[in-house]
């Protein structure tokens, strides 16, 4: 639904949001090696897939989310979920484990979240 570099906008909007152009250009400019016209196609393209609103105050747009990052974030999990691991979750954490990618902590967290789950 939305790319990677749109989704570097809503960060800043799931952030702090109502937002005008110039202060997501602000936020977002330091950060990558983006120009103005470039933050600014990216909010077009939003507005365009009815991500983002945006309301006039003034002289100027006020933008805001209409996509809840945590709804953003199960589309996206599920979706690698489905296209990596055929939509299971053990294949998942095993590809990690198997790579030395998993902390002490990280595997204490999948015990008791295993522990929580089982009750």
């Amino acid at each position: 639904m939305i790319s990677e570099s749109e989704s570097r906008v809503m960060e800043v909007l799931w952030t702090r949001a109502p937002q005008t152009a110039d202060e997501i250009v602000a936020a977002l400019a330091p950060l990558h090696d983006w120009q103005e016209a470039t933050i600014k196609t990216f909010l077009n393209r939003l507005l365009k897939k009815g991500v983002v609103r945006a309301e006039y105050e003034g002289r100027r747009y006020l933008y805001f989310p209409m996509l809840a990052r945590a709804d953003w974030v199960d589309a996206q999990s599920r979706s690698v979920l489905d296209r990596l691991f055929g939509g299971r979750v053990a294949p998942l954490v095993a590809h990690f484990s198997e790579r030395e990618a998993l902390s002490r902590d990280d595997i204490a967290e999948l015990r008791k979240l295993i522990d929580k789950l089982d009750r």
